[in-house]
């Protein structure tokens, strides 16, 4: 490589190429840039340390100039696959500079420049993307009372908008779980407020969110003249979103996007409300808890990446209309009853590849020719399916399925008759275009295997010639083919012979005739590699009006994907068809909670429930025990039930009539927000008040411990505070499942008609308790705190004098307000039978010891807090 010219830039001396790169990189600042150079991608100066660092390649240094030297980190182009998901997924914003013209075809520097901005939320690789999960895109306008989102998948071509208010929002960024998030420069405090800081964010100047702006980059998309036809023209903040998302992928080098041929609405009205505390609590999609098991997993039985999508969009939006859901489960009814046909499909979905990411990747001209057959095979297994429901003219779903999906016949004869059936990843790679399709590749083909073929003869007979048997012709891209001989046997060299290279071990050389024919292969070669190029490029553009067509298809599939999972999964679990209708009724008999029972141990039965409620004469169901006894449990599992059937699958239960839910809430175990500097009890009051102030008549509401973040007279207060305003609140009768210890609530059944209790059967043994985890009717008057903190391991010190103070406070409970008799409890407390054998009451330490002891609340006690209470008493006798 000829010697780089050094130039004076800013009182630094650069080298040409540091100068195109630093000038490349000025304008992508926030971007890693990877820097083609000859047959590797290097990284400069930060970018660098990063680099090595994040992908643990070597750290080198490069001469920058005379004086000067850069950090440099590199790996070879053809491993791009292999590093640039190491760098997205660390949170990288990677910007790829190519070399935009053929080095031998200049005699000055190498044009380069940027051709694909890859972050978070946009990418196109295989190994950045997961395939049962979108990579979505998403975009926030911010505005005053009322707020623009925005999702865009540029890897399936998805497009969806909506408005809302800040809860809505996000609830949707809970459900969509975007990659990237962009929004207004000057609304970070906004965004962290209202969304947290857990999100890969980027933020784009004001200007950009406008609606002339929006108008204007969509219908140029579209190639509309209004956005009307989409049904989203009332949705204008939703708009400016979406704008904000095609500009971005302008900056981000992707302007090939005839794959996103439509944007539509997420039409709030037709979806369940899941907040994003319920999407948590109920551990959906995900858990806070290493290791645990989401119904997701249960559930998720999908053969094909799009089937694995949809499911968790059915999952994060279940329905609230009633047709749409019976046609779901009646599909699935179908589907279970008929084994063989449901084998038949699922054989065929096993064969079908990501349909809607390999018409994306045509659509931007970025699909390789193996890419190309996995597509045609893919679409291949459509006429199949069709056939396998020609027998469901009944279930109206699957015959709106088979009815529309399109077998594509002229695509698969025209890729059939164009590809190899195992063609190269790449073109130049090995043989992409079939034999037969163009003569003049064929002869050229020909040429090329005869002259190759005339190199073996050549080697063979050169070997006999000379005497040397470790003569090999090989080829590289410096000196074309040549005539490799080892030290050994280099004086048998013939002195015709032209030597062009020296090795440690062995010399190389040519001859005219090798030459000669180097001269036909490569000739050959080169034009097999056009020819072979443009026809695949002419299949590719060709394949573009078949987009739509094709995105058509992979939804009506993954749909079905869908139903036959459900099925599957309802035939495994021993699941029933729920009964869903328009009454305010969720009757539950035989419920079960679908991923615990799946965690039992063999041989072990889950202990089922019963759950009734009804607007008029259960419609809160107080529901106490002590803690283990399944209390939380009771309250998830019929929450999953309604939420299950919504989705239009079949329930864990023995039968389920199931009044359609319309918002789902809940308020489960402790959520503390400690790092945002928000208590227990904030953050249950602000959860709470979410709940009340977004009653509906069709509401379902879980209550789990509500009041144990305070003292235990504030908690009773507010717990039945709570449950009266839900009971007597004048338009939403909100059917409710509380669970509490507070053992006060369960007067409540006496003033309010439609408040029920019910208990967690625990059987007491002696000294010890058994969880029955079957819920009966009746208030329970015992949490049985210490007998699950001796389960926890407690000290029996511990335990024992807990056992007596509880007897002294209810006691006191019993006697009331007499003064007398609470000064006789004081000395009964004090008195020495009544004090641990180590305690001296004139010791001060010891007496604040005991002030502690008698200030605890054993009926709100859980084993944690326990523990914690007794790691406070160490400290105060300095342990």
């Amino acid at each position: 490589m000829a010697k780089e010219k050094e130039t004076l830039v800013n009182g630094v001396v650069e080298t040409p190429l540091m100068k195109q790169y630093n000038q490349i990189k000025a304008k992508h600042p926030d971007a890693m840039l990877l820097f083609r150079v000859g047959d590797f991608y290097e990284t400069f100066g930060e970018d660098a340390i990063k680099a090595s660092k994040i992908l643990g390649i070597t750290l080198t240094k490069r001469k920058n100039g005379a004086a000067a030297f850069i950090e440099l980190a590199g790996f070879p182009h053809h491993s791009v696959d292999t590093y640039l998901p190491k760098l997205v997924r660390a949170g990288q914003r990677v910007a790829i500079c190519d070399q935009l013209e053929d080095p031998k075809l200049t005699k000055s520097i190498v044009k380069r420049g940027v051709t694909e901005l890859v972050t978070p939320g946009v990418s196109f690789n295989d190994q950045v993307l997961d395939q049962k999960k979108n990579n979505f895109l998403c975009a926030i306008h911010f505005d005053k009372k009322e707020h623009g989102i925005s999702f865009l998948d540029v890897s399936t071509g998805e497009f969806l908008i909506a408005q809302g208010t800040t809860e809505y929002i996000d609830k949707l960024i809970q459900g969509f779980e975007p990659k990237e998030i962009l929004f207004q420069k000057n609304r970070s405090k906004d965004f962290t407020e209202s969304h947290g800081n857990n999100y890969y964010t980027f933020k784009l100047d004001d200007w950009i969110f406008t609606n002339d702006y929006a108008d204007e980059s969509l219908n140029k998309h579209f190639e509309t003249k209004s956005l009307k036809g989409f049904g989203i023209d009332n949705v204008n903040l939703g708009v400016v979103a979406a704008g904000a998302i095609l500009h971005y992928l302008s900056e981000t080098e992707h302007s090939q996007l005839g794959h996103i041929t439509t944007i539509s609405r997420i039409e709030e009205e037709k979806y369940v409300w899941l907040d994003r505390f319920t999407i948590r609590n109920l551990e959906l999609i995900t858990s806070p808890h290493e290791n645990a098991t989401t119904l997701i997993q249960i559930v998720d039985k999908t053969r094909t990446p799009m089937g694995g999508r949809m499911l968790k969009r059915w999952m994060v939006l279940p329905l609230k209309d009633e047709k749409p859901i019976k046609d779901r489960l009646e599909a699935v009814s179908y589907l279970k009853d008929n084994e063989e046909v449901a084998y038949k499909i699922s054989e065929c979905l096993s064969d079908i590849g990501d349909l809607e990411r390999l018409i994306s990747k045509v659509a931007v001209g970025r699909v390789n020719p193996r890419e190309v057959i996995q597509l045609n095979r893919t679409i291949q297994q459509i006429q199949p399916i069709r056939e396998a429901l020609t027998e469901v003219k009944k279930v109206a779903s699957l015959k709106y399925l088979s009815d529309n999906l399109n077998p594509c016949t002229e695509l698969i004869n025209s890729i059939s008759t164009i590809l190899t059936e195992e063609p190269a990843v790449q073109v130049g790679k090995g043989y992409v275009i079939a034999a037969g399709f163009n003569a003049d590749l064929d002869e050229l083909r020909g040429i090329s295997s005869l002259g190759k073929g005339y190199l073996d003869d050549m080697q063979k007979r050169e070997v006999e010639k000379t005497g040397i048997p470790s003569l090999k012709i090989s080829y590289n891209n410096v000196y074309g083919y040549y005539l490799e001989v080892t030290n050994t046997h280099k004086d048998k060299v013939p002195v015709e012979w032209i030597r062009k290279q020296t090795l440690v071990n062995a010399e190389r050389y040519i001859t005219p005739e090798l030459k000669e024919y180097e001269t036909k292969i490569l000739g050959a070669e080169e034009k097999i590699y056009a020819i072979e190029s443009r026809l695949f490029q002419e299949l590719v553009v060709s394949m573009a009006k078949y987009i739509q067509l094709i995105q058509n298809n992979a939804v009506l599939i993954s749909q079905l994907d869908c139903l036959v999972s459900f099925a599957q999964v309802a035939q495994q679990n021993n699941y029933v068809k729920p009964e869903v209708n328009d009454s305010f009724v969720i009757d539950v008999k035989g419920g079960r909670h679908p991923v615990i029972e799946k965690q039992l141990k063999v041989g072990e039965e889950y202990i089922s429930n019963d759950v009734f409620l009804d607007s008029n004469s259960q419609q809160i169901i107080m529901i106490t025990g002590p803690n283990m006894s399944g209390k939380s449990a009771i309250l998830r599992q019929t929450a999953l039930i309604c939420l299950m059937a919504q989705m239009g699958s079949f329930v864990p239960a023995t039968s389920a009539k199931l009044g359609l839910v319309d918002k789902v809430f809940t308020r489960v175990g402790a959520s503390d927000n400690i790092s945002s500097g928000e208590s227990t009890f904030m953050v249950e009051m602000n959860e709470t008040s979410s709940i009340l102030n977004n009653l509906s008549e069709r509401s379902l509401i879980l209550l789990d411990e509500i009041g144990r973040g305070t003292s235990t007279y504030d908690g009773i207060s507010i717990a039945w505070a709570i449950a009266e305003y839900i009971h007597e609140h004048p338009k939403a009768r909100a059917k409710t499942l509380f669970a509490t210890h507070y053992h006060e609530l369960n007067d409540m059944t006496k003033q309010f008609d439609r408040v029920k209790n019910f208990n967690v059967q625990v059987k007491e043994i002696g000294q010890k308790i058994l969880f029955l985890r079957k819920l009966v009717e009746g208030g329970s008057e015992h949490s049985f705190g210490i007998h699950v903190a001796k389960l926890a391991g407690m000290p029996s010190q511990v335990v024992n004098r807990a056992t007596k103070m509880l007897a002294q406070l209810e006691l006191s409970h019993e006697i009331g307000d007499n003064s007398n008799s609470k000064e006789k409890i004081k000395k009964a407390i004090a008195s020495p039978d009544m004090q641990l054998s180590f305690f001296q009451m004139n010791d001060p330490v010891l007496e604040s010891i005991r002030d502690e002891l008698i200030s605890i609340d054993i009926n709100t006690l859980t084993p944690v807090e326990a523990l914690m209470k007794l790691n406070d008493i160490k400290k105060i006798i300095g342990g």
